[in-house]
């Protein structure tokens, strides 16, 4: 069975990360060979999220004691508080073929990149920092501190795009989408992917 790939998807707060990820698994799923992995966090849930759903919600204290035990692939602590993968599910899911999708910012990209340097990276960035404060705004989830503190860190976050494969620029959302789903479909058919299937039809001894 060919191993899945793992992407590392990152970009500012407000650049429609997790919407272009949600539509993705929702729309062209059919195989069933897409998964977002489900982070844990310390932070409050947003309106509309659910526990388990949309992450694992945990006290800083029940975080703290999963670092401890070493359960996370990779984890970060972003406007004081804490996200982590667990390294289990998606080292399972990977074995299964599926490709994961992991949503984090750049320094747990960093992370990832050190245990699986084979995995993709794909940075996704606003058409402007004006559109960008717009969206926070509209999206009324967070107070007037909180995305002033969201837009001074936005530049320097998007300064690492150069750490990652693919870049995507996120100014028409149905656009952007087919480019991302574009890039699953690529790296589904590299060489290195197709390489055992290849030898078993042509040059496997009959």
């Amino acid at each position: 069975m060919e191993k899945g790939t793992l992407f590392i998807v990152s970009a500012p707060s407000g650049a429609g990360k997790s919407s272009l990820i949600n539509a993705l698994l929702t729309r062209f799923n059919l195989d069933d060979k897409l998964r977002l992995s489900v982070s844990h966090t310390t932070r409050d849930p947003r309106p509309g999220e659910e526990d388990h759903i949309s992450y694992h919600f945990v006290t800083t204290e029940e975080f703290e004691a999963l670092i401890a035990r070493n359960a996370f692939y990779e984890y970060a602590k972003v406007f004081d508080n804490y996200y982590g993968t667990s390294r289990e599910i998606v080292e399972s899911w990977l074995n299964e073929g599926k490709d994961v999708f992991l949503d984090i910012d750049w320094q747990g990209a960093r992370q990832i990149r050190k245990i699986t340097p084979e995995a993709k990276g794909i940075f996704i960035v606003p058409p402007s920092l004006e559109e960008l404060n717009r969206r926070l705004v509209t999206r009324a989830t967070d107070s007037k501190e909180v995305i002033e503190k969201r837009m001074s860190k936005a530049v320097n976050e998007i300064s690492h795009y150069n750490e990652y494969d693919y870049v995507l620029v996120n100014d028409d959302f149905e656009e952007t989408l087919l480019n991302l789903r574009s890039i699953v479909l690529a790296n589904r058919n590299t060489k290195e992917k197709k390489e055992a299937s290849i030898e078993n039809l042509f040059f496997k001894a009959k």
